[in-house]
């Protein structure tokens, strides 16, 4: 769960370092699992200044650029090419100077540098708003009407506000603290402060034009609704504010009516619904269950059978929502909604629970109603979201709230007992301190004695209903570290989390790779020092050499797998043998000043054909691909992710990769030299990789790539690029990832071409993108927006040329 730091200071002043702050909250139980800073203007503005056009003229070699000069208060005025068509002498502007970092709405950001246009030296940018992330315009530069001295930082003007984002770890009980409102009652108790619950005084009903006729007809399901009517909205985009709170944790803004229904829920825990007030056929709402089999079309336009156990909000002829869990395609808000009856409702947990996990939705309401919210709330809610809707957009309420609770739901009375209370927490608490915790809990202290009392526990804590449940109540705001541990208390652990065997992860690996094809070699760790002496890759003082040799040719220790491994390849190839696969888990020295240093490798080799001549298989040659593919599915195999991918630095190699995870080497991989492979007598092509198994074994077991398998479809775009030779598949990878970083899952090149017709140094890629968005069936306005995204990327910083 998260909550807004700004958000959470509406209902309770706090003066505080945020550290404190998650500190408490987490010794009172709601433990803070993280701590995010959040912008409201990306980069907040960090570098712009308000500057001021002094002149403007044409570019001398380009129709659409102008040459500006601007003061931005420094010495000496800024020359600036500008490309916008409404540029002109005597604006105030916002000026992104030199060294700035743009993170416009749209696109990748940049940073400003000194740069030369067409010739004409330019200092800085003049920005439009989407260009500084404050809106999606692009019709030119924006145009300022203020008095703000030229060099005043733009963030003076536009004051773009910073938040921190408390993420909560919200236990299943503590349906209570679902809200901001919520956890300030917690750090209400705990700093002994009061709480501020938001004004209703402004409150009234303006007329009963349009009253609405509301039957409860399952009062188990529904033990209390409320609801009233605003007519005259204008459904619109939210006010600034209003979307910033709803921004910082997540939610993406609808429109006024829906925000304002989602911004109480998210402050105080109480549900709304506003439904289209034109839709209610009859002006009549009906809370019932309907017949088994009953189709329904929710928002997400998908029809459901509903079951006989489903509570239902209905109008005089259909359904028009699932209760406490989904809205109706055809009853909500839409842009031509004029009038609205806004729902504030009391559903029982048990209803919606089994309803949401019937079928299968889950959404912000029924999370709070699966737990149980506070059947006392209601109309507050309802009043506070009518003031709201009021201010944001506009219109009158036009009937009296409506209240059906035909039988209160009553708080737990719990009798209490001092000698309990000191027993299971293992001091005696002063009886006061006892008695202000509970109130501040907003729990009623009555019928006092002096060996206990009663409490009266309000309906929203459900998980409060023994005399154990109240004392530990006392005890999280007491503070579990306050109680000191006795002469003979003890603690212990649940189990032990034993380092993994490395003998049994070689075993499994081994076995891997050989159910891919290859064969397992052991060789000697004592190797000829004639063969790096010979490579000239290798500096000889660091040779860890044998003192008691047994012969010339084994005199050092191994410095690679590489040698020992050719001379297996050889041996077998001398032997009729020449289509091999083999791997071999192996030690290598070096001596490093008075040191010695040991590491264990794995080493791949593929030489000769990748399978056996057969009649139906076509004969293909062991490469680099091959290899490579091995190599990625023992990566995946040990949940390694988020690695670079780079020309390998190894100078054995004729060409290759370097596999580079937290700036340490990996794995490097790639074709030998035929300079290494004929020191041994190997006349044929030999692709060797070289884990560092020591590395490889730190991380196996640290993730998990399990991922449930997404329900919305992929979709598959092609590209065919032309591009420059020395271009790479990396550059290419790296700029899909920035662009389309959440929807882009796979790419794959499923051709090259290289030839006469389309130049000398270049080459053609044909690509595939699979594009999926887990939460939604993607739509060709989504689709589009990101291919045409990544080709002007492409064309961009490639000079890539996209084939028709």
């Amino acid at each position: 769960m998260k909550i807004s730091l700004n958000w959470l200071k509406e209902y309770i002043d706090l003066g505080e370092e945020i550290g404190v702050i998650s500190e408490t909250l987490t010794n009172t139980g709601l433990e803070v699992e993280g701590l995010e800073e959040v912008e409201e203007i990306k980069g907040s503005l960090a570098g712009m200044v308000i500057g001021e056009v002094k002149t403007c003229a044409k570019h001398p070699d380009a129709d659409k650029l102008s040459l500006t000069t601007v003061d931005i208060g420094q010495d000496e005025l800024s020359p600036i090419v500008c490309g916008a068509p409404n540029v002109a002498a005597g604006q105030k502007v916002v000026v992104a100077t030199v060294g700035a970092m743009l993170y416009p709405s749209e696109g990748d950001p940049f940073k400003i540098k000194k740069a030369k246009i067409r010739g004409e030296v330019s200092l800085g940018m003049i920005c439009a708003e989407d260009e500084l992330g404050l809106g999606s315009s692009h019709d030119g530069i924006m145009v300022l009407d203020t008095d703000l001295p030229n060099g005043t930082p733009a963030a003076e003007l536009f004051k773009p506000t910073t938040d921190t984002v408390i993420e909560i770890g919200l236990t299943p009980n503590r349906a209570d603290a679902a809200s901001h409102y919520g956890v300030a009652r917690d750090l209400k108790a705990a700093f002994e402060r009061p709480t501020k619950f938001p004004d209703l005084s402004s409150f009234k009903v303006d007329s009963q034009s349009k009253p609405i006729t509301v039957e409860v007809e399952n009062a188990e399901a529904c033990p209390r609704y409320s609801g009233l009517t605003i007519a005259n909205v204008t459904v619109a985009d939210s006010p600034k504010w209003l979307k910033a709170r709803l921004n910082s944790i997540g939610l993406t803004p609808v429109n006024n009516i829906v925000d304002v229904t989602n911004y109480v829920l998210h402050s105080l825990g109480q549900p709304l619904h506003a439904f289209d007030l034109s839709e209610i056929e009859g002006n009549k709402v009906i809370v019932k269950t309907v017949k088994e089999g009953t189709p329904f079309v929710a928002l997400d336009e998908k029809e459901r059978k509903l079951s006989a156990k489903d509570l239902m909000i209905c109008n005089a002829s259909e359904e028009m929502c699932i209760a406490g869990v989904f809205g109706g395609v055809k009853s909500g808000v839409k842009s031509t909604t004029t009038d609205i009856f806004l729902e504030s409702a009391y559903f029982s947990s048990d209803y919606v629970r089994n309803t949401a996990t019937r079928h299968s939705l889950k959404t912000d309401a029924s999370f709070r109603y699966e737990r149980g919210t506070d059947p006392r709330i209601t109309v507050d809610a309802l009043k506070w979201a009518a003031i709201l809707i009021k201010e944001v957009a506009g219109g009158e309420v036009n009937s009296d709230i409506i209240d059906i609770y035909p039988e209160t739901v009553q708080d737990f009375t719990i009798q209490m007992s001092y000698r309990n209370i000191n027993r299971l927490i293992g001091v005696e608490l002063p009886k006061e301190r006892i008695k202000s915790i509970l109130e501040h809990l907003d729990i009623e202290v009555s019928h006092e004695s002096d060996t206990g009392f009663q409490v009266d526990v309000p309906p929203y804590r459900f998980d409060v209903t023994r005399e154990a449940d109240v004392i530990e109540e006392i005890l999280r705001i007491y503070g579990y570290n306050n109680i000191e541990l006795g002469d003979y208390s003890t603690a212990g652990y649940l189990a032990n989390f034993p380092t993994p065997d490395r003998e049994k992860i070689q075993e499994k690996t081994g076995l891997y790779l050989s159910a891919l094809g290859m064969n397992e070699i052991m060789s000697n760790s004592l190797t000829n020092p004639e063969y790096l002496a010979k490579a000239g890759y290798w500096e000889a003082d660091e040779n860890v050499e044998v003192l008691n040799k047994l012969s010339e040719e084994l005199g050092i220790m191994r410095r690679t797998l590489i040698f020992s491994g050719l001379e297996a390849l050889k041996h077998n190839i001398n032997r009729k043998q020449p289509n091999l696969k083999f791997y071999e888990f192996g030690r290598v020295y070096q001596k490093q000043a008075d040191q010695y240093k040991e590491e264990q490798q794995l080493g791949l080799f593929l030489t000769g054909d990748q399978s056996e001549e057969s009649w139906n298989v076509d004969k293909k040659t062991s490469d680099f691909h091959e290899l490579s593919s091995i190599v990625h599915k023992l990566l995946d195999k040990f949940s390694v992710a988020d690695f670079q991918s780079v020309p390998t630095q190894s100078q054995g190699f004729e060409y290759g990769l370097d596999i580079i995870l937290n700036n340490v080497v990996l794995v490097s991989f790639g074709k030998l030299k035929a300079k290494l492979t004929k020191i041994i007598g190997v006349n044929q092509s030999v692709f060797y990789a070289e884990f560092n198994w020591s590395k490889m074994l730190k991380k196996y077991g640290k993730t998990t790539l399990y991922k449930a398998v997404s329900k919305f479809p992929e979709v598959r775009r092609d590209l065919s690029l032309v591009i420059d030779k020395k271009t790479e598949f990396s550059e290419i990878m790296e700029i899909a990832q920035t662009i389309g970083r959440k929807l882009i899952k796979r790419i794959n090149v499923f051709s090259v071409y290289e030839g006469e017709n389309i130049g000398e140094d270049k080459k053609s890629y044909a690509l595939s993108f699979i594009l999926q968005d887990e939460n939604k069936t993607l739509n060709d306005k989504v689709i589009d927006k990101t291919m045409n995204a990544l080709i002007d990327s492409f064309e961009k910083n490639l000079n890539a040329i996209i084939r028709k």
